[in-house]
């Protein structure tokens, strides 16, 4: 096994978090500004990048990373103690945490760029770039996903209630938005939604996000996008109401 094999516990319900048991020498990579708590011997350590990979393979993730505004920094977690240590890390807003046993997923799982939370150390975490322009221009988070490889645990997040779906040889539709994760071996693109009078009055969209072949597809129900515009538009400032 190439990656640090982790154990791990989900807690709570509406806003999660996960608790990963390490053993000595064991690390855990994640987001900076993840943690919850840390037992004592964990130290922690903010690196460009996941540490796995050579030097030019290194450069070349953090230019990416560079070039689509993301973070070129990750906190790493290591027990540096004699004995088994538990590091905590909880999602930035309500929603499920997902576990991804990679070794079971084919060692590859793409998903939106603010999914990631965490993985075991040897998990690369790289951005994954469409092929497809219409993705990127109208697929909203589309175009610049992420993308884990590896064959330990990784941990990513997701508003509301998580489903996962199984696809054998389909095609799926969904909302671009509630597209949360997939496994590598589905082919993803961005189609219209429909007939013009469908997409200008019926309130889905003008696009959905179209995934085809074999294998998982993780949908969150309330994106963190739409719970925003929700809230700012039930909003109203103090004295509104008796103007």
């Amino acid at each position: 096994m190439n990656c640090h094999e982790v154990d791990y516990r989900i807690v709570g319900h509406d806003i999660q978090m996960v608790e990963i048991e390490l053993d000595p020498n064991e690390t855990v990579v994640a987001e900076a500004g993840a943690m919850t708590y840390l037992e004592q011997d964990i130290e922690f350590e903010t690196k460009m990048g996941d540490g796995s990979g050579g030097v030019m393979d290194k450069l070349f993730g953090i230019g990416k990373r560079l070039l689509t505004g993301e973070s070129v920094f990750l906190t790493h977690f290591s027990n540096r103690g004699g004995q088994k240590r538990q590091v905590a890390f909880a999602a930035p807003f309500p929603g499920s945490i997902i576990a991804l046993n990679m070794a079971e997923l084919g060692q590859e799982v793409i998903c939106q760029k603010s999914a990631f939370l965490a993985a075991a150390f040897g998990t690369q975490v790289d951005i994954a770039f469409n092929k497809r322009l219409g993705s990127g221009f109208f697929g909203g988070e589309g175009f610049i996903l992420q993308r884990l490889r590896g064959d330990g645990m990784a941990f990513i997040h997701a508003g509301g209630t998580v489903v996962r779906k199984e696809l054998r040889n389909e095609t799926l539709r969904l909302d671009t938005g509630c597209l949360v994760a997939f496994s590598g071996d589905i082919d993803y693109n961005i189609a219209l939604s429909g007939g013009l009078k469908s997409m200008l009055f019926g309130g889905e969209g003008l696009f959905l996000a179209t995934l085809k072949g074999t294998g998982s597809v993780w949908i969150q129900s309330m994106p963190f996008s739409r719970l925003a515009e929700r809230v700012l538009s039930q909003y109203r400032p103090l004295g509104q109401d008796s103007q």
